[in-house]
């Protein structure tokens, strides 16, 4: 017959007195109350491992911060788990882990990795954007939550204020980000599964629209009014460039001396700074070439052709450019990348080959133009482009007063 264990009682546990080794107490049914050399007192639970013979030793706990209530507690609950093939000990890790995860695993600290991840494949513009758009719009909502408590409801009431303005292109934009964050949390064992796939469709989709230009018959009047509006020379000289070499606003604003090769008359713009990734060479017009002469006086001691005002050494910011068309009247009818669509326009209207006009506009897969043409020659006719669309600039600017680049 098994032995009677009488339960501590808290007299027997305080006139316990320390020895030489430590001691324990036992309390019965595997709970035991450990007397240290030094004299602390602690709980602790022997306990026979699930489908094994072998003893494993948990600890609860000093006395009196655990009481015995406490203790016996704690055992009956781990006695419950060993019932069902649990190890306490295995799972109190897990718990413990999880709570860590919890706390290091907001959605706010989780997007953060994911950005230094994503800033290799992103200009650090557009890094900063997607950074802004989630301190504005998610980080209020779900930025403190760990990420595995996230659910499609929590998320899509958070974001319906932010529909109920009308900012559809936004809301759409920001359910990208969080997808791709939850994604990358999957990929990288945080989460077991994205809860969030489908939140996208909680929301009313945006209307696509075209980025707003001017048809080409514009050209005239727009030119005119940049060479004589009270601007700076500098975001005035940025406007020609974008006109004259056809490309976006960014790539244009971030323009670097070492990037232009004046004796073959290329501007090589590296494929971080392009949209596709990859590295985009711009034959050179003898007006962009006049463009950059124009600029040597202001910015050819620095590093970038055009110059931010407020920090020399870094360039001038993306949307001045649409700030300054904005500034013209043309807020709503024209953005700085609709210039694009103007020299597009006209180029295919003027019947120049389509492959030409889209490999300029850095649309096309180089690869596969280049395909079609000797190196030489498909340099050339690109240079020839590049030069037919400067010419028609010159030849409307003409037909107002007005020096182009002044």
């Amino acid at each position: 017959m098994p032995k009677t264990i009488t339960p501590l009682t808290k007299t027997r546990i305080e006139s316990a007195k320390p020895k030489a080794n430590l001691y324990e107490l036992s309390d019965g049914n595997g709970l035991a109350l450990a007397i240290t050399p030094s004299n602390s007192k602690i709980w602790r639970h022997k306990y026979t491992l699930p489908f094994s013979t072998k003893r494993r030793t948990i600890t609860y706990g000093p006395y009196p911060a655990i009481t015995p209530f406490d203790a016996r507690k704690m055992r009956d609950s781990d006695k419950a788990l060993l019932a069902k093939g649990i190890d306490p000990f295995t799972n109190k890790e897990r718990l413990h882990a999880e709570q860590t995860s919890a706390r290091e695993n907001t959605f706010e600290s989780v997007a953060s990795r994911w950005l230094e991840v994503k800033r290799s494949e992103v200009r650090e513009n557009t890094a900063w954007s997607i950074w802004r758009s989630l301190e504005l719009y998610v980080f209020p909502v779900i930025g403190s939550r760990p990420i595995h408590e996230l659910t499609a409801p929590m998320v899509i009431e958070g974001l319906k204020p932010l529909e109920a303005k009308g900012t559809l292109e936004t809301v759409k934009r920001v359910n990208q980000r969080i997808n791709e964050i939850m994604v990358w949390s999957v990929n990288t064992g945080l989460v077991a599964a994205n809860p969030l796939a489908g939140i996208q469709n909680a929301f009313r989709k945006p209307l696509k629209a075209n980025l707003p230009s001017l048809p080409p018959s514009e050209l005239p009047t727009l030119l005119h009014l940049v060479s004589t509006a009270k601007m700076k020379t500098v975001t005035r000289r940025l406007i020609y460039w974008l006109l004259h070499t056809m490309v976006r606003p960014s790539e244009a604003a971030g323009t670097a001396w070492h990037e232009i090769d004046f004796d073959k008359r290329i501007w090589t713009i590296p494929g971080e700074r392009m949209k596709r990734r990859k590295p985009h060479s711009v034959p050179l017009s003898n007006q962009s070439i006049s463009i950059l002469s124009s600029m040597r006086a202001i910015s050819g001691d620095k590093i970038y052709v055009f110059p931010s005002d407020i920090h020399p050494s870094k360039s001038i910011h993306p949307q001045t450019a649409n700030a300054a068309l904005k500034r013209l009247g043309y807020g709503g009818q024209l953005v700085a990348h609709g210039l694009r669509s103007i020299a597009s326009t006209f180029l295919n209207e003027s019947g120049q080959n389509r492959d030409l006009i889209e490999s300029a506009l850095a649309h096309a897969d180089h690869d596969s133009v280049r395909a079609a043409y000797n190196r030489a020659d498909y340099l050339e006719q690109r240079r020839a482009l590049m030069e037919f669309w400067s010419n028609h600039i010159d030849k409307a600017k003409a037909e107002k007063e007005g020096s182009l680049y002044e």
